[in-house]
């Protein structure tokens, strides 16, 4: 299920990093020729029951909790349920379509988990490896301690040297440290101000002299944006294309996966749904733009 977020509130605008949105829907004509329409008996699944996904999605509309949604349920290689539901643009009154193209952010970090797996299956990839191999200025990374005495001020770090190097492993699993929230994420911003108009290259070379928050591997942190990013350097150094290269020949076209990639060609730019935030109440309704 994709589902647009509403809420009345003010003005929230989003920047979505082509790095790290990926713009993604099944494709309908390939779906369709892939995954066959079925009965809901036919496959095993009751209509009725099927029935209370548009009814507690209509229900979620009405609270304006969101603008609409695409909700899809397939089993046995049939799809059961297929529906569109509300508006993909509230100031147009644009309705929700079946093939309406929808960010789906945080959901790279999986697509960028299946390249890496794939690179340590063909072998070009360890997940041991340090991250040095594969960009040399991680080769000595450093440790952000938080300062006690009382000339440091609040958010005042001291660094040491990290016990052993970020690995492959750390970074796919959130036990780096990088930027993640910590004593390091910081001083990480000012070393390595992270600039989307650059490269995945340039980035990931300047965070080899940013702190880590913890010593590689001894505890977990979310790293959102810069760990997996880090990945996605590695998966172009291992395999020689670019990482929206990679993904495309390697995952999306063999998946027919038609509609997904970082940027939105202009062609189908009417088909991305606006974006709406949850902000405090006032006057209005407002989009997240993307940018």
């Amino acid at each position: 299920m994709r589902a647009n977020s509403v809420r009345d509130g003010a003005r929230l605008v989003v920047r979505l990093s082509s790095i790290l949105v990926l713009v993604a829907l099944l494709a309908v004509p390939a779906a369709q020729a892939q995954v066959p329409a079925g009965k809901p008996d036919d496959v095993g699944l009751s209509a009725k029951r099927l029935e209370r996904i548009g009814e507690m999605i209509q229900r979620a509309i009405d609270a304006k909790q969101i603008s609409g949604a695409v909700t899809v349920v397939a089993r046995r290689g049939h799809v059961a349920h297929f529906e569109a539901h509300g508006l993909m643009d509230i100031e147009a009154s644009a309705p929700m379509q079946k093939d309406t193209i929808f960010p789906i952010a945080s959901m790279t970090k999986p697509v960028t988990g299946v390249a890496i797996l794939m690179l340590v299956e063909e072998g070009r990839v360890r997940l041991s490896d340090p991250v040095s191999r594969f960009i040399p200025e991680f080769r000595d990374t450093k440790v952000a301690m938080p300062r006690t005495d009382a000339a440091g001020g609040e958010g005042a770090i001291y660094t040491v040297p990290a016990d052993r190097e970020v690995t492959v492993h750390d970074l796919i699993t959130h036990t780096s440290g990088l930027v993640s929230g910590g004593a390091g994420s910081e001083a990480a911003g000012r070393i390595a101000p992270r600039d989307t108009t650059g490269t995945v290259a340039d980035w990931t070379a300047a965070l080899g002299a940013a702190p880590l928050d913890f010593q590689p591997g001894t505890r977990w942190a979310y790293s959102g944006l810069a760990g997996i990013d880090t990945l996605g350097r590695i998966v172009e150094v291992a395999s020689g294309l670019t990482f929206d290269e990679f993904l495309r020949q390697r995952i999306f076209e063999p998946l027919g996966m038609k509609d997904t990639a970082f940027n939105v060609p202009d062609d189908r730019k009417s088909r991305v749904v606006t974006l709406y935030g949850r902000t405090p109440a006032v006057s209005r309704t407002a989009p997240c733009r993307s940018r």
